[in-house]
């Protein structure tokens, strides 16, 4: 039972739309209007405002890790787990929007930073790497989803290997069209204006 509250406080936190706030509140109008539609930091950038991005960024990871951190203290790990897991899915199906959100990258890397901070550093580092050489956000972050589950493994951290792939799994099902236009050599780079 404590758990399953937890799993519901990670999910409320997780499902506030910060991207969609922060970009009202700087008056760039409904996020949901402009370039892809998401909600998250690569499209607040897609605006050309840096600083709503960043923001936007921020408090998509914070949301996860703080989940991932009251959890823990009150309740322990298993807690913690479950909690940062409710947290990335209420990212990707906020209450708030009719459970249409955004692809949940920036709440993974804070769940993860939280969670491990190793491999959190690993999944920042993996999607900075392949940034600065493709240019490409969605590219940088199905790798990053894709190569933590497997760190964590190779680690025997079984638990938070499960977690991950589960989480990475949804990123990669969220990233449909990204892939398709990864493949066709149509995936718009960052910094590119939407």
């Amino acid at each position: 039972m404590i758990a399953l509250i937890w799993a519901v406080i990670g999910y409320l936190l997780g499902s506030v739309p910060f991207g969609l706030v922060i970009a009202r509140a700087v008056g760039l109008g409904d996020l949901r209007q402009i370039g892809s539609g998401n909600i998250g930091a690569t499209n607040v950038l897609r605006t050309g405002h840096k600083g709503a991005a960043l923001a936007t960024l921020l408090m998509d990871s914070g949301k996860g890790a703080i989940a991932v951190l009251l959890a823990r203290y009150f309740a322990g790990e298993s807690a913690a787990l479950l909690a940062g897991a409710a947290a990335f899915l209420g990212h990707c199906f906020p209450v708030w929007l009719g459970f249409r959100g955004g692809k949940g990258v920036a709440t993974f890397l804070g769940t993860l930073l939280a969670l491990y901070w190793p491999l959190g550093i690993f999944a920042c580092l993996t999607w900075l790497a392949v940034a600065a050489i493709s240019r490409i956000s969605s590219l940088s972050a199905l790798m990053a989803a894709v190569l933590v589950p497997v760190a964590a493994g190779v680690l025997g951290l079984w638990p938070l290997a499960a977690a991950t792939g589960f989480m990475a799994a949804l990123i990669l099902v969220r990233h449909r069209a990204n892939i398709a236009r990864l493949m066709n050599g149509t995936e718009p780079r960052i910094g590119r204006k939407g």
